[in-house]
């Protein structure tokens, strides 16, 4: 592949991007940071794209074994050059669709599922041009349900899903992951600058969790001038986990 090399987590993980259309930003960086997987956790990113999550969930936590599975062959092409681009042997990238998984993923076979899906509902918005950034931000045959009840089934009981994802769909959201049979709920929001509304949450959940749902003081992104915070820097530069 003959496109430019992107560095995520201070030049940590490389990245190799399509010029145009769809590219990773710090969306799948925050996923990762807040992905408290450990060594021996064997962890799924669902709808990996390029790799970006998987491969910084891989760089933090040495000794985790990442699957990515993927639905568009030309991102997991890239994802599998990633792969190779970071010595990532940890990291695997899988062919499939969550609607019909490939039968070597096991159900039940995760200690945790990680995913960034689609933010738009079909037919709310007119999709991009470009197919690929057309199917990262718009919902196709899976809907939300759907990416929820599939991280339920791939989880072993008692196991730990985390998502990043619209802050206005946080009542679709919920009501998916109760009917998936999540509970113990974290809830993280983004906050563009000081003052500003969430537009992004992160949210954990447990395969068959009881805990009351907390919800935190979340993370500011920005300064007023635009630059990363502080306390984003460290996650997004340093690597620190998102600490709760």
């Amino acid at each position: 592949m003959t496109e430019p090399i992107d560095t995520l987590l201070d030049g940590r993980v490389r990245l190799i991007q399509p010029e145009s259309g769809y590219r990773a930003a710090i969306d799948p960086v925050l996923l990762a940071a807040f992905t408290a997987a450990v060594a021996g956790d064997r962890v799924l990113d669902v709808g990996t794209g390029t790799g970006a999550a998987a491969l910084c969930l891989a760089a933090r936590v040495p000794g985790a074994v990442i699957v990515g599975l993927e639905k568009r062959a030309e991102a997991a092409e890239f994802a599998r050059c990633n792969v190779a681009l970071n010595a990532a042997g940890r990291v695997t990238v899988m062919d499939g669709d969550l609607l019909a998984p490939p039968p070597d993923l096991a159900p039940g076979g995760f200690d945790r599922v990680m995913m960034n899906p689609p933010y738009l509902r079909a037919g709310a918005a007119s999709p991009p041009p470009d197919p690929w950034k057309a199917a990262a931000n718009v919902e196709g045959e899976a809907g939300l349900a759907d990416w929820l009840r599939f991280a339920s089934a791939m989880l072993k009981p008692g196991g730990a899903l985390t998502l990043v994802h619209r802050a206005d769909r946080l009542d679709e959201i919920l009501a998916a992951l109760h009917g998936a049979r999540f509970g113990s709920l974290i809830l993280v929001p983004l906050w563009p600058k000081p003052g500003e509304d969430a537009r992004r949450i992160l949210l954990s959940a447990r395969k068959g969790g009881r805990a009351p749902a907390r919800f935190t003081a979340g993370l500011v992104l920005h300064d007023a001038d635009g630059s990363y915070t502080a306390a984003a820097q460290r996650i997004l530069r340093d690597m620190l986990p998102l600490a709760l």
